[in-house]
């Protein structure tokens, strides 16, 4: 581990149960590797579902650029939990109550609402196969064709298709807590149909602003909370008349609220919480130790 990143601070939190951790490498050219990032998460204390990294701003305008890594160093397009942790880090000492923060699938415009409460500006939802992306001659993203040759995964129908910064496939159950998460999950991460890999969302609907929500990540697994996943299954719901277009999303580690505005922008808002906060250096001696 380069020594320069290893004596960086790192901050362990939580967005509703979704396991993050936050390095503040504004003023440096460091860009941890795949490798860096797994390790982090093998240091004790620190295994993460995001590794969220903040840089210098890229394009004018914006407050920092971020990079979000999954625990396996894989990069993720976008992470609304993980955004609203370093809405905190960002804006914990400053007067300050919005900031304006870029990934590689854009823009994101988080706001305080409280003094562990953040709302994030996730965008507007992709529906367009190549951008999703799914495969090329992909059928309907409303009942999508997994190319899947398993009974178990075909005896949930097909899922609706879409992309909230990373590609989501979403089934409505009607059990979300008896679904064998881990056995169904990795099946449809890698499903031919997703070229990049998918988030898989399992959704109860309650009610039209209820939703119980399990998800499982493409390069982390079962997670406690997947904001992108909150924000891909109102979409779906909302889409498919199940729900209205604002409800309540209970994930596992927490409930995020979820808006699918008029102006076709999805707005997520949801609690942080502040776990601990160390360097590398030390976490990596620990773990020699």
């Amino acid at each position: 581990m380069r020594d320069a990143l290893a004596i960086r601070n790192l901050v362990r939190m939580n967005g509703a149960g979704n396991a993050i951790v936050v390095a503040d490498l504004r003023g440096t050219d460091l860009v941890p590797t795949a490798d860096e990032a797994r390790a982090i998460a093998a240091a004790p204390g620190l295994a993460f579902d995001q590794l969220m990294t903040i840089h210098d701003p890229v394009t004018a305008g914006t407050d920092a650029f971020l990079r979000i890594y999954n625990v396996d160093g894989s990069l993720a397009g976008a992470c609304g939990n993980g955004t609203r942790c370093v809405a905190w880090v960002m804006l914990q000492s400053s007067p300050r109550e919005t900031l304006r923060l870029e990934t590689q699938a854009g823009q994101l415009e988080c706001r305080r609402v409280g003094t562990w409460d953040f709302s994030v500006d996730m965008g507007s939802p992709v529906f367009d196969w190549a951008r999703i992306p799914l495969r090329s001659g992909a059928d309907d993203f409303k009942a999508l064709d997994l190319h899947i040759d398993d009974p178990a995964v075909a005896a949930l129908g097909r899922p609706y298709a879409l992309s909230m910064g990373n590609p989501h496939a979403v089934f409505f159950v009607e059990d979300a807590a008896g679904i064998d998460i881990g056995r169904l999950g990795p099946p449809v991460e890698h499903a031919p149909a997703f070229p990049e890999r998918a988030n898989v969302s399992f959704a109860q609907v309650v009610d039209d602003a209820t939703i119980r929500l399990r998800v499982w990540e493409r390069g982390a697994g079962a997670t406690l909370a997947c904001g992108t996943g909150a924000c891909a299954t109102l979409v779906a719901a909302a889409a498919t008349g199940r729900t209205r277009r604002k409800a309540e999303v209970t994930l596992p580690g927490g409930t995020l609220t979820v808006e699918w505005r008029a102006d076709d922008h999805v707005i997520m808002t949801g609690p942080v919480e502040l776990e601990g906060e160390t360097t590398l250096a030390a976490a990596l001696r620990e773990r020699a130790a």
